[in-house]
């Protein structure tokens, strides 16, 4: 069961996001983007849509204004930066309500939702399986954390090393230290495989970024990073795998 969905928020970067999720899931078939309600409600005229997902706090209408003039809902899931909101969108009988900058997982628990809602309703579209966005976005290269009260944007390319310590991380880049409450097991699922190696149960390491491998010790510029006994033989056989000799 398919749902077809739109996305309206005022912020590209939010939208790209969604998009790039969207295209992950195969059924979920992203109809339109837009920018504004105004731009959102041409959509709905338009279109069949089953999910949308809309940002509260727009200029010129508000979701919360915007829902109050639809006479059609489609399920809405709401994406906010702003943790005040939630008690009124889900007044609005809301599916979900996700909190700015949105992790996949939470996303697709709140999709699932959806998608649950609508097969007990039996109102989800009967399309054809969704076919690819054109122009979807790749994988996104940065991350959001949050740190020091504010949300850092960190580019995968300037990560150097990542460690654990207890219920915190702390994420060593060219330029700074980061630390921020979040589990190894996590940080993992937002990097990708080619280019991170966890190679201890402390360490995550940028595999760019190593400079010499020394018997059980990594070298990134001054830092020596130990080898886990459970994590060497995935990494040896990295070693192997791109070793020219």
């Amino acid at each position: 069961m398919n749902l077809r969905c739109i996305a309206v928020d005022d912020e590209p970067l939010a939208l790209d996001i969604i998009e790039s999720y969207i295209s992950k899931l195969p059924f979920l078939q992203l109809i339109r983007t837009c920018s504004s309600a105004t731009e959102a409600m041409q959509v709905l005229q338009e279109e069949k849509v089953d999910l949308m997902f809309l940002d509260i706090e727009m200029p010129e209408l508000t979701g919360i204004q915007f829902l109050n003039i639809l006479k059609n809902q489609p399920l809405i899931i709401f994406t906010t930066a702003y943790p005040d909101y939630a008690l009124e969108g889900f007044n609005q009988d809301a599916v979900d309500y996700l909190l700015k900058p949105i992790p996949f997982d939470r996303f697709l628990k709140a999709v699932t939702k959806a998608q649950e809602r609508l097969q007990r309703n039996g109102k989800a579209s009967e399309a054809t399986p969704a076919a690819p966005v054109a122009h979807a976005p790749q994988e996104h290269d940065f991350m959001f954390v949050k740190a020091d009260y504010k949300t850092i944007r960190v580019d995968f390319k300037d990560i150097l090393w990542i460690e654990g310590l207890k219920d915190y991380i702390i994420i060593q880049t060219k330029d700074q230290k980061i630390i921020t409450l979040l589990s190894m097991n996590k940080m993992m699922e937002k990097l990708s495989d080619a280019k991170f190696l966890r190679v201890h149960r402390s360490f995550i390491v940028s595999l760019q970024k190593i400079d010499s491998i020394e018997k059980s010790r990594i070298r990134i510029g001054n830092k020596e990073i130990p080898i886990g006994e459970v994590y060497k033989e995935q990494f040896l056989k990295w070693v192997e795998e791109n070793n020219i000799q």
